[in-house]
């Protein structure tokens, strides 16, 4: 896990090195073990590393291999690298580290772009090739890794985050009216190539952007999702697909404890990270460290679910830390979350990952983690509602949709309007060939698209503004895949998730699975109050927000007059969604 970041140029001049050194300084959180750049002609890669593969020196990026002609910088992690080192040096490769990156330089001089499909893991990486000047840019399956660009007149910059890409300078930072669309209808996520910005774009998961030198650019996507099944997977009997499901689970969590650190676990008390611990447990770990984090009641809503997690560290015997965090406390570091966030994330767990992060990072470098089990195996409340729909896009938006059309011609000024888009975009995914029943469709769009730019993203920036690794095995892409192929009546027992709880049934004690679904809970956020409202209000009524224009005031007045009414479907205050996006603005466009 690292912070990758690089500069090509198409006009015969050099890249600017204190651009990439400003990025690299930017991105020292995600790398603090050590940095580096290198440039030569109209290339120039920057990195900054964080030690958990082959902790030498050896393994130091940027990379360059000179007998092959290339170089690299690489974010992530590749937990089958140990079985393509043996393959590569079976046809004559010689290495020179103990490294992942090292393998990546190999396999792709041995197998060309083709060799991204070999891969299993998490990665982001940049592959520039000696002879031909041809950069490669690629990202994996599931968007786990980040990827910015940054066109500029005869040129190209990258990197692993979007604040670092404007402290390297020239970016136009105008707001992009569609992103703006999405961000206000689909709970903050914002599906790529787009950001909320004009001037920044993110390669999509599962792509591979190749740039000549003369700036001619091409995109493939190398894997997609699909929700067909034969014969034989409809016919299967629920256990065993409960059995398959188990086993493919077991080998995603094996494969996520390869490392030269030892590998602890984010514990919330919840049915998918408790049987990641208890996996990690039967695979033998030693001494496993888990944690969990929680905070005060507001009300009748529980701030913590640490007696859940309890319950499991004793049945596994894990060393366990409870991490509480004072209100207090809560609210005064929140402007250091919204900082670490690449693009504005309204979720109110982010500064609960933030400070859980920030305490693992003390003993741990490397965690699994739970993110995914719900989009993948159908955990949420809107799957059932889906069931048997004769309009799925129109059912999908009714309970996922932050609000109408209507509603958000209401929020911003006429100059930021644009067409029903969100309607749109969901429309043209569900019309793709693949997935045939209407919860197939919201399946694979929410596993494509909202789980990458919403939790997937919000872990990867919090934790990585701590230097610490999570890994997520129900994002493995092979169980990803199996899971499809299940029939969504399977995924839809026992109330969402039927598959997976009974296969935790063998694993972990009963009394996490038989009880109400819960959340990463954080009240004293949902509730708009005291210092945080006060900081939002004085966010949407600045200057700098007046100035930017994007709101109608009748509609921010009505917001701030209730400022704990007001919700999405998805249950998120609607005031907050506002307030964050300036605030988030205000601090990185300074």
């Amino acid at each position: 896990m690292c912070g990758i970041a690089g500069e090509i140029r198409f006009d015969g001049t050099e890249p600017n090195l204190d651009a990439i050194a400003r990025i690299n300084e930017i991105q020292r959180p995600r790398g603090p073990d050590g940095g580096g750049v290198w440039a030569q002609g109209s290339i120039a890669l920057g990195h900054r590393r964080l030690k958990i593969m082959d902790l030498s020196e050896a393994a130091q990026q940027p990379m360059i291999d000179p007998e092959l002609g290339l170089g690299i910088v690489f974010n992530g992690a590749v937990y089958n690298h140990p079985e393509l080192r043996q393959t590569l040096e079976g046809l004559g490769y010689r290495f020179y580290s103990h490294s992942d990156t090292e393998v990546l330089l190999k396999a792709y001089h041995a197998w060309g772009d083709a060799f991204v499909e070999r891969l299993n893991g998490m990665f982001a990486f940049a592959l520039w090739e000696r002879d031909s000047g041809r950069l490669v840019l690629g990202r994996d399956r599931l968007g786990i890794k980040p990827l910015y660009l940054a066109p500029r007149p005869g040129g190209l910059r990258f990197a692993s985050t979007l604040p670092a890409l404007l402290a390297a300078g020239g970016v136009d930072t105008t707001i992009d009216p569609l992103a703006l669309h999405y961000y206000l209808s689909f709970h903050t996520v914002v599906p790529a190539p787009y950001t909320i910005l004009k001037g920044v774009r993110k390669v999509p998961p599962a792509t591979l952007v190749t740039i000549e030198p003369d700036g001619r650019e091409t995109r493939r996507t190398y894997w997609r999702l699909d929700f067909t099944r034969s014969a034989e997977d409809v016919a299967r009997p629920f256990s065993e697909w409960v059995e398959i499901v188990l086993e493919a689970l077991r080998a995603a969590v094996r494969r996520r404890l390869v490392a030269d650190v030892p590998v602890g676990a984010l514990l919330s008390g919840g049915v998918d990270s408790s049987l990641i611990v208890g996996l990690m447990a039967e695979a033998g770990v030693e001494r496993l460290r888990t944690y969990n984090i929680g905070f005060a009641d507001v009300g009748d809503e529980k701030g913590n679910e640490f007696e859940y997690a309890e319950i499991v560290a004793r049945a596994f015997g894990t060393e366990h830390e409870r991490i509480f965090v004072p209100e207090a406390e809560l609210l005064t570091r929140l402007p250091e979350a919204i900082a670490a966030m690449s693009e504005p994330m309204m979720s109110h767990d982010c500064i609960g990952f933030y400070l859980l992060s920030e305490a693992v990072s003390r003993h741990s470098k490397v965690v699994q983690s739970g993110q995914g089990a719900d989009e993948i195996f159908a955990g949420y409340f809107w799957y059932p509602k889906l069931a048997g729909s004769t309009d799925p896009v129109r059912d999908y938006l009714d309970v996922f949709r932050d609000r109408d059309f209507d509603e958000y011609r209401a929020v911003v000024r006429p100059e930021w309007q644009v067409e029903d888009w969100s309607e749109r975009f969901v429309a043209e995914h569900f019309a793709q060939p693949g997935a045939e029943d209407p919860v197939d469709k919201a399946l694979r769009l929410d596993t494509t698209v909202m789980l990458i730019d919403d939790p997937v993203k919000r872990v990867d920036n919090m934790t990585m503004a701590w230097g610490l690794e999570a890994r997520v095995p129900f994002l493995d892409h092979e169980l990803v895949s199996l899971a499809a192929r299940i029939p969504s009546r399977h995924k839809l027992a026992h109330g969402g998730k039927g598959v997976l709880k009974e296969a935790a049934r063998t694993i972990i004690p009963s009394e996490v699975i038989d009880r109400p679904k819960g959340y990463f809970p954080v009240p004293a956020l949902k509730y708009l109050q005291g210092a945080v409202l006060e900081r939002v209000r004085d966010a949407l009524l600045s200057p700098a927000a007046q100035a930017r224009g994007l709101f109608q005031p009748e509609y921010v007045a009505t917001l701030l007059a209730e400022p704990t009414q007001h919700f999405t479907r998805l249950r998120g205050s609607k005031l907050w969604q506002l307030g964050l996006l300036e605030w988030w603005l205000q601090t990185h466009l300074r």
